[in-house]
């Protein structure tokens, strides 16, 4: 299969099926005697492997953990769980630093009279140092 079949098969776009050879995420495809990349069945389940895994957040190098876990039938389903649970720690700082600045946006925007005033708290606010606003 040639890299667009691929990239339709596997729903990842062409322009980033290069990529993770580029960063040796996926290797590198086979070349056919003109130098067009020439892929298996194999390489587009890899893809949707990697396409589902990136749509879940978990980052690049996460991803090629879980490939190569994914790929040794003799691991331990303990240490993809770890892998796991390392992955919701992280999205929940996240949730938590949205949080975080979804209060200060709210009360800024309450702040704010929103009238033909030029006095403005939210631009008070992003003009003054990033430190005295951190919650």
């Amino acid at each position: 299969m040639n890299i667009g079949t691929v990239a339709k098969c596997s729903g990842v776009p062409a322009k980033t099926i290069r990529y993770y050879e580029s960063i040796g995420l996926i290797a590198s495809a086979g070349r056919s005697a003109n130098g067009y990349r020439v892929y298996t069945s194999e390489e587009v389940e890899t893809l949707r492997f990697v396409s589902h895994a990136r749509s879940l957040g978990f980052a690049v190098k996460d991803v090629a953990n879980l490939l190569t876990l994914w790929r040794d039938r003799s691991r331990a389903s303990a240490d993809v769980k770890a892998l796991a649970r390392g992955h919701i720690a992280e999205i929940d700082a996240k949730i938590a630093e949205l949080r975080n600045i979804r209060e200060t946006l709210v009360d800024l925007v309450q702040r704010c009279h929103g009238d033909d005033r030029p006095d403005c708290p939210i631009l008070d606010s992003l003009a003054t140092s990033s430190t005295e606003h951190r919650t």
